[in-house]
């Protein structure tokens, strides 16, 4: 099935907490198509998003054939196995790819379950293999992936991070920031590469020569120690 031609970016949303739902909203786009994944359809009235696809198992959000179930909006609706290799979200990630889309956004993706948390981070570096692109996006933080073509990061955002989520990031190069790197490497084991700063009127580069690097810019200036 073919992505409707006004249609030019996927918008899939999970059911992970979103406190601030006005930040999640400056990220959405009238032209977005909108995937809800399961317990994401608590987010729905909040986000004010009209639903164009809904997937899931039903295990988190009851439907009208369960205990204490709602109805769901009339649109087109998959129905997933409980018992299954993908999560909602990946599935809804896969599908996306299926109806022609290039660019994806996932929201409440992440916090709460851990588990969830970093196999939907993966989802990053699944969209980055076939060739498309993906950001996650928080009430504190924005993800992608760098790879073969830099990343830049304006000065607005209070902090960045570059962590190693695959193995192997070589050739790793960070310019116009506070802690600059040059043909470094970055180790899972060690993760050195967390809460860099953007210098005064500049824009930070990220790069990486071999390996893929997880950067998150931070937008609020939240410490964690």
């Amino acid at each position: 099935m073919q992505k409707k031609s006004e249609k030019v970016r996927c918008v899939v949303v999970g059911g992970a907490e979103i406190d601030d739902y006005a930040t999640i909203q400056a990220y959405l786009q009238p032209t977005d198509y909108i995937i809800y994944c399961d317990s994401g359809l608590s987010h729905r009235e909040s986000l004010h998003l009209t639903p164009d696809l809904i997937v899931g198992d039903f295990d988190s959000y009851p439907v009208p054939n369960q205990t204490g179930g709602a109805a769901l909006p009339d649109v087109e609706t998959i129905v997933l196995p409980r018992e299954k290799d993908d999560t909602d979200t990946v599935f809804a990630v896969k599908e996306g790819i299926r109806r022609g889309f290039d660019d994806f956004l996932l929201i409440g993706v992440v916090g709460g379950r851990l588990d969830h948390t970093l196999g939907n981070v993966s989802i990053l570096l699944y969209l980055d293999s076939v060739g498309k692109s993906g950001t996650i996006v928080d009430d504190y933080s924005e993800m992608e992936i760098v790879a073969k073509k830099p990343a830049f990061i304006p000065e607005r955002y209070a902090f960045f991070s570059l962590l190693n989520v695959t193995g192997d990031a070589s050739g790793v190069n960070i310019r116009g920031a506070k802690y600059p790197l040059d043909n470094a490497e970055i180790t899972s084991e060690y993760q050195y590469g967390i809460s860099n700063e953007v210098l005064p009127g500049k824009v930070a580069e990220v790069s990486v020569a071999s390996g893929k690097l997880l950067l998150i810019k931070v937008r609020v200036n939240t410490y964690v120690r």
